[in-house]
């Protein structure tokens, strides 16, 4: 949020313990008074899947797949918006829906998971505070958590973990071999992650990147930032995509 205007604040804060393996935070994006003009909301590629509403019009709920680009949101001169943000392979697995049904997009809620925007539109109004949304949202999810039964396939899990361990610097050919054919690794990516292995390394690898924070300096100088990339060129257009500025801006100094 280092870009945001004056009077825009952000905040995340963490669901009950019994979500977190789940839910990696709720957040909120609102305003402390109404801005001189109207502010755009930029979302960088994060590999999770958000349910986000206005809190001042709850019945306009909507749901944001898997994005392998930043997008930008015009959202006005006031707003105050709720969100909670998924884990990667979570939402598809609560909900028994295809992650890739959602990607590189956002569409209303009420179309995909009607009971929960009917939660938001009867619960949920501005004069919650955030204590008392989390109690709403933490009691909604461990609701529907008892009810369900997961599928933790240890070959998309496995691949996962490779993922992460490795920062996303891996050959999704070669190195995630964990007894499924790259076919059949492929097809439950795209389902419970939205996109494929290699997409999701890739956002995995600039999340790191975004992480560590570094300098314009460091990235002159630190080959490692470049590891897993052609070379400097690569690096600079892929981060773009997913961040919609150079690394020079985004880090600035």
């Amino acid at each position: 949020m280092k870009q945001t205007a004056e009077h825009v604040h952000y905040h995340e804060f963490l669901p009950d313990f019994r979500l977190q393996p789940y839910i990696y935070c709720y957040w909120q994006l609102q305003t402390s008074e109404i801005l001189r003009e109207p502010f755009s909301y930029r979302v960088v590629a994060d590999g999770c899947i958000d349910i986000f509403f206005e809190l001042t019009d709850p019945a306009d709920s909507y749901v944001m797949g898997f994005c392998k680009k930043y997008t930008e949101f015009p959202i006005g001169n006031t707003f105050n918006y709720v969100g909670v943000r998924f884990l990667p392979t979570m939402f598809p697995q609560l909900f028994r829906t295809d992650a890739a049904s959602l990607s590189n997009r956002a569409q209303e809620l009420e179309a995909v998971i009607p009971d929960m925007a009917k939660f938001i539109a009867s619960r949920m109004h501005p004069q919650l505070t955030n204590s008392e949304i989390k109690q709403l949202l933490d009691a909604y999810f461990i609701e529907k958590l008892g009810k369900m039964t997961f599928d933790h396939d240890p070959r998309l899990y496995g691949a996962l973990s490779l993922i992460l361990e490795n920062f996303g610097i891996i050959n999704v050919e070669t190195q995630l071999d964990t007894g499924v054919s790259s076919r059949q690794l492929r097809r439950l990516f795209t389902y419970y992650i939205g996109d494929t292995p290699k997409t999701f390394s890739n956002v995995v690898r600039f999340q790191n990147i975004l992480r560590a924070k570094p300098s314009q300096q460091s990235l002159r100088e630190n080959k490692l930032f470049y590891d897993g990339y052609y070379d400097q060129a690569h690096f600079i257009k892929e981060f773009r995509n997913f961040y919609g500025v150079t690394p020079g801006k985004a880090f600035g100094r």
